[in-house]
């Protein structure tokens, strides 16, 4: 996955040192390799479902207003150690991007990582601060508007989910017909996807 500055996926990856995936890997109690797979599909989904609320234009106007409001200045390693202090609001923030679906998001994650729905629920926790500081320092860095940052989340979000192999988890959480089931044959190929990503560590 690449690192570039224009990558809001890249950025939160850039900042996860080996040691923070350490960190990480201890809070949910499985291997390094396990936890940093995990992460690169759990930035795809959380892009996938901030990309699907900003695909209006109120979606986007709220979106753009929490990101002005609470996400602008913040500076995404200091985010990080507030994170793994077990501050930071993710729960919270999970509730805004996911909606009704943030059970799906759990279960999804937790089925195609090998990580449970507990588990899973709290590495989404952890990275969704660091999701939203990155997409506030772009947006000021880029002097983007609520429909520029819609743009630029449905661009970069099918992006991020083809780098890491986690389209299909994705299109299942956020579910395209409207079942509100998650799609197991999806999560089949997230899981072949997750698995090339470790035999790739």
């Amino acid at each position: 996955m690449t690192t570039a500055d224009s990558d809001l996926a890249g950025q939160v990856m850039s900042q996860l040192s080996p040691a923070d995936l350490g960190a990480i890997a201890r809070r949910l109690g499985v291997g390094e390799e396990r936890a940093g797979a995990a992460v690169e599909q759990a930035l795809p989904l959380l892009l996938g479902g901030l990309a699907r609320n900003a695909a209006s234009d109120e979606g986007a106007g709220a979106l753009y207003g929490a990101v002005r409001r609470d996400h602008q200045d913040l500076d995404l390693g200091s985010v990080l150690g507030s994170v793994l202090g077990g501050g930071g609001a993710g729960g919270g923030i999970l509730g805004h991007i996911f909606g009704s679906r943030q059970p799906q998001a759990a279960q999804g994650l937790g089925q195609a990582s090998g990580l449970g729905s507990d588990n899973a629920a709290q590495l989404l926790a952890m990275l969704a601060p660091l999701v939203m500081a990155a997409i506030g320092r772009m947006t000021r860095e880029q002097g983007l508007d609520a429909g520029g940052l819609g743009g630029l989340l449905g661009q970069q979000a099918p992006q991020a989910a083809q780098r890491s192999g986690a389209g299909g988890l994705v299109s299942a959480v956020l579910d395209r017909n409207g079942d509100g089931e998650v799609d197991l044959g999806e999560l089949l190929q997230a899981g072949s996807g997750l698995l090339g990503a470790l035999g790739r560590r």
